[in-house]
């Protein structure tokens, strides 16, 4: 399907993981999509990769989501080169395990500044510039199954994350009357081997062994429900936090 053919759409924390799978569906149906990422080396070769099979419908831009103006740089470069703005996934995050009693407070501001504060400035940005467009909208935002049901060692992730959810209800609320939906994905543990976010091998092995579906998610089941969110399908939609976690939100295998 070409669902979203003539479509522009922004991801930020798209040069690996979940962000860099959401990337490929879109671009898959016919989207022209900016990926964003803090480490240009590694956005370098996602977006070289990903234009070798999309053409100049990738487009890349380094970006820190803590900062309003390199943000509003994202969403300037993307429009400049489409001429507008359909779709923006606040997908950025980062997820250092520590416990709390030894835990420093700049690792906490961290968590928070890039967790919530960036999706804060992502999704202000976006709803600013589709209103101006006048066309409606769709923010997607990319919370956990730990916003619901926290785990050792993630209290500062966890906590990022719930306050992710809530946001994202009230950001809908706001720009219903522009006819811009705002939805949440919470996935469960992603297979995203990340090198800035790297898991333990007992939070793996956990996942995998208590996961109903025996597997653990992978980008594409959280792009996959980011293409419904935003289709037709999904038009009466908006405020939701949809889990994406294999079941592992019912209940646990042992």
């Amino acid at each position: 399907m070409m669902r979203y053919e003539g479509k522009s759409v922004l991801i930020t924390g798209g040069a690996a993981g979940i962000g860099l799978g959401i990337a490929r569906g879109f671009l898959e149906e016919g989207a022209s999509v900016l990926i964003s990422d803090f480490r240009s080396d590694v956005l370098s070769e996602a977006a070289q990769g990903l234009a070798a099979e999309f053409g100049d419908r990738v487009l890349s831009q380094p970006g820190d989501v803590r900062d309003a103006a390199q943000i509003a740089t994202m969403f300037d470069v993307l429009q400049e080169k489409t001429g507008r703005i359909d779709i923006a996934v606040s997908n950025a995050g980062i997820y250092p395990n520590r416990w709390v009693v030894e835990m420093e407070e700049e690792e906490w501001d961290r968590v928070f500044d890039t967790n919530c504060k960036g999706t804060f400035l992502v999704c202000r940005e976006a709803g600013r510039r589709m209103i101006a467009q006048g066309e409606g909208g769709n923010i997607i935002t990319i919370s956990s199954g730990a916003a619901r049901g926290g785990r050792i060692t993630a209290a500062h992730y966890c906590a990022s994350k719930a306050a992710v959810t809530m946001f994202s209800k009230i950001l809908a609320v706001e720009l219903s009357r522009h006819q811009i939906r705002v939805n949440c994905i919470a996935p469960s543990l992603i297979n995203t081997e990340s090198p800035v976010n790297p898991l333990p091998a007992w939070r793996v092995e956990e996942a995998e062994t208590n996961a109903p579906l025996g597997r653990l998610g992978q980008p594409r089941d959280i792009a996959n429900a980011a293409l419904f969110l935003c289709s037709d399908e999904a038009s009466f939609i908006t405020g939701e936090m949809l889990a994406v976690m294999g079941g592992a939100g019912a209940a646990r295998n042992k």
